[in-house]
Formats: C-alpha cells, sequence, structure tokens
C-alpha cells in the first residue's frame, strides 16, 4: 500500500476514535444512549461506563495514529464497531456512517495482517 494512503487512513480512523470521548467528556448525554441498557446495568455508573470507554477509545486512536503492529488496533476497532452497529441497529440512520469506519478499520486490519504475520522462513531452525 502506498505510504501516503496507509497515513490517510490511520489518520481518519485515529480521528473517528479520538473524537467520541472528547465530545462525550463535554455532553455526556449526547453519547451515553449508544451504551446498551445492558451494560449501562452492568457499570452501574454512566460515567464511569462512558469515560472508561473513552480511554479505550483514546488509547486505540493514539495506537493506530502512532504505533506499529496496526493490526491489532484495527482487529480491535473492528469488533468496536460492529458491536456498536449490531447493539443499535435501530439508529441506523445514524450509525450508517460506522459501518464505512468500520471498513476503513478493516481494510488497515487486513493490510497490516498481510505485513505483520511471520513469514515461514522465520521457523526455519538456524
Amino acid at each position: 500500500m502506498d505510504r501516503r494512503v496507509e497515513i490517510l487512513l490511520r489518520v481518519g480512523l485515529a480521528f473517528a476514535f479520538l473524537y467520541p470521548p472528547v465530545s462525550a467528556y463535554l455532553d455526556p448525554y449526547a453519547w451515553i444512549g449508544f451504551f446498551p441498557q445492558f451494560l449501562r446495568d452492568i457499570a452501574g455508573n454512566d460515567a464511569l461506563l462512558l469515560h472508561a470507554f473513552g480511554v479505550v477509545e483514546i488509547a486505540l486512536g493514539a495506537w493506530v495514529l502512532f504505533g506499529r503492529n496496526i493490526f491489532w488496533p484495527s482487529a480491535i476497532m473492528v469488533g468496536m464497531l460492529a458491536g456498536i452497529v449490531l447493539l443499535n441497529w435501530r439508529a441506523m440512520d445514524i450509525l450508517f456512517r460506522d459501518i464505512s469506519i468500520l471498513a476503513l478499520a478493516l481494510a488497515l486490519a487486513l493490510e497490516h495482517w498481510k505485513r505483520e504475520r511471520p513469514t515461514p522462513s522465520a521457523y526455519v531452525p538456524s
């Protein structure tokens, strides 16, 4: 993959994960509704759930933006986005963009999976 294309993909995916925690900090009521009630019940504290999730989003966004082994955060992001869409499918008028972001994360994960997996020659005893 062209390095410029990868940088654009990484910046776009990182932004999609760095913006929500900042916005949720400023207006938590706009975001807490995307958590299914069973998760809110398990957490017992909406603010804690929202901000803990935000810390994870920031860590993943920073990892994709600045890190190595991009397969792992991208794959985790795919799972998170799939969960968000599946658990909130009734809000598809809002979440349809998340499917595009999920595809972006999947593209990065697949590209880096090809690059980062060990080659068979790495297992040849010397």
